[in-house]
């Protein structure tokens, strides 16, 4: 396996594979996760992936390490399905590693990367509307509304008026003719900004693939997967996908007091389900910002499952 995955060694210690248990990776990817629980631990693992390609490359580590790996194709918005059609009813940890993957990227054909000419896709699942769909069938101020809501481009405004001018004389169909578009209308930063075109580039991932509402899914979904014990690790790239992750947990925790010192922290009125390990994000070091510059924005969250039962009651 050549791809390590941001975090590795934080997000394993985190989730503390044992001997016996059964851990979800809800992001499946190159198998980074996957592989390393394995590793870890005479553990079992269910891994989830939206992107048949990811499921297809999977197949080799999943034979290498037959019976205890098994895949399943699907977002990870629908895992409580995935695992009831697997007849799983509890998990003792579930790793996210949100976003888009380094093979999607580094892939032109697949259209997420405005490094490399492609068309202009974005698909995670490779199915549905497609990016070009959205520039060139969207309106202009439904496109900025995209562009700032999910972007948070500043010329979200500036650039969607770019966009519905560029495509009077044709449609836009590659990678390469949004990013010129984009970099044109935001104008130059500074030198050590990024490239101009990254938020028009997010912001149409997220919109075309559902990014945020798929993680809202996913999270309540594992949430009550979890064993009592068991524990979340989410990583995420950008502002949006920490702040919901970060909500989510939080809301959660309960932290506001109860009626004493010695009752249970309760989130309105019912004990709270969760319990926050990590009250501020991990971030990656400098060693490994250094060795694969893509880690300079992962921030890791974790979360414990609490017991509610008959202690509580």
């Amino acid at each position: 396996m050549d791809h390590v995955p941001v975090l590795l060694r934080e997000v394993i210690e985190a989730l503390r594979p044992r001997d016996g248990g059964l851990y979800l990776d809800a992001t499946f990817g190159a198998g980074g996760y996957s592989a390393a629980l394995l590793d870890e631990a005479r553990c079992e693992v269910i891994a989830i992936d939206r992107d048949p390609d990811a499921i297809a490359a999977g197949q080799t580590l999943a034979d290498r390490h037959a019976p205890r790996l098994r895949l399943a194709h699907g977002a990870f918005g629908d895992l409580s399905d995935l695992l009831v059609e697997r007849g799983v009813e509890a998990v003792d940890g579930v790793a996210f590693d949100l976003g888009v993957s380094s093979m999607q990227l580094d892939r032109a054909e697949r259209g997420f990367s405005f490094r490399q000419d492609g068309p202009l896709d974005m698909r995670m699942a490779r199915e549905g509307a497609s990016a070009a769909d959205l520039v060139n069938e969207t309106d202009e101020e439904a496109l900025a509304d995209i562009l700032w809501r999910y972007g948070e481009e500043r010329r979200s405004r500036r650039v969607a008026r770019a966009i519905a001018a560029a495509r009077t004389e044709g449609p836009i169909r590659t990678t390469r003719e949004l990013a010129t578009i984009a970099r044109r209308a935001v104008g130059p930063q500074g030198r050590d900004a990024s490239d101009p075109a990254t938020r028009t580039f997010q912001a149409l991932r997220i919109a075309v693939n559902d990014e945020l509402g798929e993680l809202e899914r996913g999270l309540a979904a594992a949430h009550d997967a979890l064993r009592p014990g068991g524990r979340l690790a989410v990583v995420s790239f950008h502002s949006l996908e920490d702040r919901a992750v970060k909500e989510f947990v939080r809301a959660r925790c309960g932290r506001a007091a109860g009626p004493s010192r010695h009752a249970p922290p309760t989130v309105d009125g019912a004990p709270a389900s969760l319990r926050e390990v990590t009250r501020r994000p991990v971030v990656p070091s400098p060693d490994e910002i250094a060795r694969n510059p893509r880690a300079r924005s992962a921030r890791l969250r974790v979360a414990e499952k609490l017991a509610l039962s008959a202690e509580v009651a």
